[in-house]
């Protein structure tokens, strides 16, 4: 599932670092006011709102699901849409569109009129829908189900986790903020590798801070998913529960998810052996 994108993306470090900040300077962040905003940017948050809750499309599709009724506005806004996500050129300068920083990738052609691209949501498309427009948890359910082929074992499972562990699904709203949970100040109970595993998530994809396949960014974010349900156990009724009863919970009604996590986690264990081992040798 490659991107047809040309954009180089980088893993959720850089994501962090880089490219929300600058995404939030182009098409504004969750701080900012409404008011304030450009029209550009409120022209961008709106197609992408659009794009969050339908499949691929093309440019005419989205311009049909704003005003349907009107073929000279129709024409207007597929023009305004093809800008936001192409850029444009005026008196020889360039401006970036919704495709250059990364929002949005091509996914396919149509062929009903014609041959037209047809556009959807990166992964990071999705992560600043979350983490800007102000979702609620129905609308992060819709984007679940509509985007689930490109996060499937997060999105592509979303109403049976959510079946199991509730409302701690929505929890994806902490990765969109750029938190990555990989702060070793972090309080977790005692004997819980909460820090140890979201820290090799990280290590795992180290390589890819420049440059990573959609593919592989949907295994690191859904690595981040999981183990992030082992933070902040939760009192009722006096009794403690913990990361790993949530986890149990989700695996155990679910072989495969459990096999691809188990393979994660003895990878994550002989790094930290070897790591172990390169000190216990060295001597000073």
């Amino acid at each position: 599932m490659p991107l047809e994108s040309d954009v180089a993306y980088g893993n959720l470090q850089n994501y962090k670092m880089y490219l929300r900040p600058n995404i939030h300077a182009h098409y504004g962040s969750s701080n900012a006011q409404k008011s304030t905003s450009s029209k550009h940017q409120q022209n961008v948050q709106n197609l992408l709102k659009i794009m969050s809750k339908n499949k691929s499309m093309t440019t005419w599709e989205l311009a049909k699901t704003s005003v349907p009724d009107d073929m000279s506005k129709l024409r207007e806004r597929e023009k305004i849409y093809r800008r936001l996500l192409m850029g444009r050129k005026d008196k020889g300068k360039h401006s970036d569109g919704i495709l250059d920083l990364g929002l949005v990738t091509k996914d396919g052609k149509s062929f009903k009129t014609g041959i037209a691209d047809k556009y959807r949501l990166s992964l990071y498309g999705v992560l600043y829908c979350i983490d800007v427009l102000n979702f609620d948890r129905n609308e992060i359910d819709k984007i679940a189900e509509k985007y689930s082929r490109i996060l499937p074992k997060v999105f592509g499972k979303w109403e049976y986790v959510k079946s199991k562990i509730g409302d701690r699904v929505y929890g994806i709203k902490f990765l969109a903020n750029g938190l990555l949970a990989d702060n070793p100040q972090i309080q977790v109970q005692p004997g819980i590798p909460f820090y140890e595993l979201m820290s090799y998530v990280h290590i795992k994809y180290q390589r890819n801070f420049e440059r990573i396949s959609e593919d592989n960014l949907a295994e690191q974010i859904s690595y981040w998913f999981y183990i992030n349900l082992l933070y902040s156990p939760i009192q009722k009724d006096n009794v403690v529960i913990t990361g790993i009863d949530y986890l149990n919970q989700v695996f155990d009604g679910d072989a495969e998810l459990k096999k691809w996590f188990l393979v994660f986690f003895k990878e994550s264990k002989k790094y930290y052996y070897e790591r172990y081992n390169v000190l216990r040798k060295f001597e000073i």
